[in-house]
């Protein structure tokens, strides 16, 4: 769209005076309201900034007038044009690289403005991209650990926002450089939240369950806010892989007493932290205050909460049955034999349950006692090795009876011995 003709006018008589241009500039930025017309502010406003940059005003005159430039398209206060715009006065930055590297003030405050637009629209990703072209580096901008922090927090946030957190990792793990040199409590905070719901997205539920444990304590968020983050670790904690790890983690938040204050998570927390075998109704109830990426389909076809439930109920068997066949547990665990079977033998070689499993009978033995987590430390082999070791001590204490018994009888009866007995 072309500029108003009163402006394009002004700007013409801007472009063509000798000296100095920078007053001319700033008067029509000053008169802009009175110039344009709000259907050609955008178009207007473009128009300017493509003049100003091209006349080569000087560090400190192109400075001042880009500094109203911004103030100008602010007080508009119209998202639309403050991306329109703010887009196509950094772009005209960057195409003339001395320029852009000599005015970072300048180019932040755009990036905000842009930014800021981009959030008030919901468009998220676009405001992270638009933040992660603010300057942060170089001599002329003096920018210290907690403005860095506070920009990169919220491009994290942002890219949390659509589920990014492949982009939001990438500025996490810049943030853990500098994060032990920022005081600002908000800052390390979101921070930390953050990192539990990176986590959380990659789901490592274990650790984003300790995680939002420890910011539920925090006193510098609200107890309405505090009792979310404890929800949300208690989501975290049940979604987790069945094992003793987990059972550590359910039994930390069973004990935390502000647990009981969340019905929707305590009645199925209390039920995992006493091994109780889970119905379908109880699992379907507890998946409806889930997030979708807690109920993502997984390599094997199923859920994560059917997964992380059917782990659970295999650990709550294994406490019931001393054996069980594989047709019978796959009834109880809701699968065919073939897959309860694949799901107790991953679990055992993993350290998560303690048994052995018998192929030719098709059955599970169980062994009682609490799996170390280790992995190898709760198979067949283990378990045969213990046995082993058992009889063995049980042969060399008979051997050494016996032993025993012909020394007593040679000094007793050594013609005896000699008669009947190999020596």
């Amino acid at each position: 769209m072309a500029p108003n003709a009163k402006l394009a006018a002004e700007l013409s008589r801007a472009e063509a005076a000798p000296g100095d241009k920078a007053p001319l500039y700033t008067a029509i930025l000053s008169d802009f309201k009175q110039l344009s017309t709000p259907d050609t502010a955008a178009a207007d406003l473009c128009a300017v900034a493509d003049s100003f940059l091209g006349q080569g005003l000087g560090p400190m005159a192109t400075r001042a007038v880009l500094a109203g430039f911004t103030s100008t398209v602010e007080a508009l206060g119209n998202d639309e044009l403050s991306i329109a715009v703010g887009t196509h006065a950094l772009a005209a930055l960057a195409a003339q690289p001395t320029t852009s590297s000599a005015f970072p003030e300048a180019t932040a405050a755009l990036c905000e403005l842009v930014a800021a637009a981009h959030e008030a629209n919901d468009d998220f990703a676009e405001a992270a991209r638009a933040l992660a072209q603010m300057p942060l580096d170089g001599s002329q901008r003096k920018v210290t650990a907690d403005d860095r922090a506070r920009v990169w927090v919220r491009i994290v946030r942002n890219y949390l926002e659509v589920d990014d957190s492949t982009a939001a990792e990438v500025y996490i793990n810049k943030l853990k450089n500098i994060m032990h040199t920022v005081d600002d409590a908000d800052l390390n905070l979101h921070f930390r939240l953050s990192q539990a719901r990176i986590q959380d997205a990659k789901r490592d539920f274990l650790g984003a369950a300790q995680r939002y444990h420890d910011i539920s304590f925090s006193t510098a968020i609200a107890d309405e806010e505090r009792l979310h983050t404890l929800a949300m670790a208690i989501k975290c904690a049940i979604l987790a892989p069945a094992g003793p790890m987990r059972s550590r983690a359910l039994a930390r938040l069973y004990k935390d007493e502000r647990s009981a204050q969340l019905p929707d998570e305590f009645g199925m927390l209390e039920k995992m932290f006493l091994a109780r075998l889970l119905s379908p109704d109880e699992v379907a109830a507890f998946a409806h205050g889930l997030q979708p990426h807690q109920l993502a389909t997984t390599a094997d076809g199923s859920t994560v909460l059917a997964k992380a439930v059917i782990e659970h109920n295999l650990l709550g068997v294994s406490r019931i049955y001393a054996n069980i066949r594989f047709d019978a547990l796959g009834a109880l665990l809701g699968l065919d034999p073939a897959r309860a079977e694949d799901t107790t033998a991953r679990m055992i070689e993993q350290g998560r349950l303690v048994g052995r499993i018998d192929q030719l009978d098709g059955v599970v033995w169980f062994e009682g006692g609490e799996a170390s987590g280790e992995k190898g430390s709760g198979s067949a082999a283990a378990l045969v090795g213990k046995h082993m070791r058992r009889w063995d001590a049980n042969v060399e204490g008979l051997s050494e009876e016996v032993e025993n018994v012909t020394n007593s009888l040679q000094k007793e009866f050594p013609d005896f011995v000699a008669a009947n007995l190999v020596v």
